[in-house]
């Protein structure tokens, strides 16, 4: 579902990469890396329809183009994109090949949109090509395995230096749980901080705890597992709690927050104890 007017069939544009935008809103552009160019996978390959749809888009927002569109930013865009990535899922899960591309295709209008908004900020501007840039740097970066000396032939062994190349990206972070967006659906969220939990060796699947703190209905799963051996059974399974809390007067959704905040203290408690002590 698009978030703007039609767009024109087309659009006189001298360069589809540049800023519609005065030049004192222009980014520089610093070059990529040597081994974007030398890698032989990576020879750049012309995108006609890209170009096009980036012209597209710098045309709606220019002078003369949609009032609307010339009046968005990143905070009143932002629904939009959430809406555009779930009916991306609903297209990849239920959908046809179709459905998948038409709904790619506006996740990846959004993307544009908020490159040209970028673009027009008179203190900090960057354009469609600086997100890219820092795209690729970033999977050239998590990915020496490919692209360095570093030895990691099977997925296994790529999740386990997932996490430690992310590390050295962002050294300034303290904690495992640091990056983890705050408006992450509870389920989401939830699934995420036990994996990190386990990966830490705070906890695991079976941990005590969470079996003590867990409802009689979780109970039941460790007795009866063969009836959660499925995706459909699982959501029938916590559609059945949702059901029992909400007969209970229970914020199921509350309730799982606090269980996950519980766990995340574990964590930031463990990383404390385990950091080297500060010299005087």
């Amino acid at each position: 579902m698009a978030t703007s007017d039609p767009a024109p069939e087309s659009s006189p544009h001298p360069s589809p990469h540049a800023s519609p935008h005065p030049s004192p809103h222009s980014s520089p552009h610093p070059s990529p890396p040597p081994s974007l160019h030398s890698h032989p996978q990576l020879t750049p390959e012309p995108h006609p329809e890209l170009d096009r749809l980036i012209a597209v888009m710098a045309h709606l927002r220019a002078p003369g183009g949609c009032a609307w569109d010339a009046e968005q930013t990143h905070t009143s865009l932002a629904k939009y994109l959430i809406e555009e990535s779930h009916e991306l899922v609903e297209a990849i899960e239920h959908g046809t090949r179709d459905d998948i591309l038409e709904e790619l295709g506006d996740v990846l209008y959004q993307v544009l949109f908020h490159a040209d908004i970028a673009a027009a900020d008179p203190d900090a501007p960057f354009t469609i090509d600086d997100v890219a840039r820092v795209s690729a740097e970033k999977m050239i970066g998590r990915h020496p395995h490919v692209f360095g000396d570093v030895t990691a032939d099977t997925a296994e062994e790529v999740s386990a230096n997932w996490e430690q190349w992310k590390r050295q990206e962002k050294p300034a972070r303290t904690s495992s749980l640091d990056g983890l967006p705050a408006a992450l659906p509870t389920l989401v969220r939830a699934e995420k901080v036990l994996g990190r939990a386990e990966r830490l060796g705070i906890l695991s699947v079976s941990d005590a705890a969470l079996a003590e703190a867990s409802t009689e209905a979780a109970a039941e799963v460790q007795t009866a597992p063969e009836r959660l051996a499925d995706e459909t059974a699982l959501g029938h399974h916590l559609l059945a709690l949702v059901a029992d809390a909400r007969a209970r007067g229970l914020d199921a959704d509350r309730a799982l927050r606090a269980a996950v905040r519980e766990v995340e203290d574990r964590i930031r408690a463990s990383e404390t104890e385990s950091a080297p002590a500060h010299p005087e």
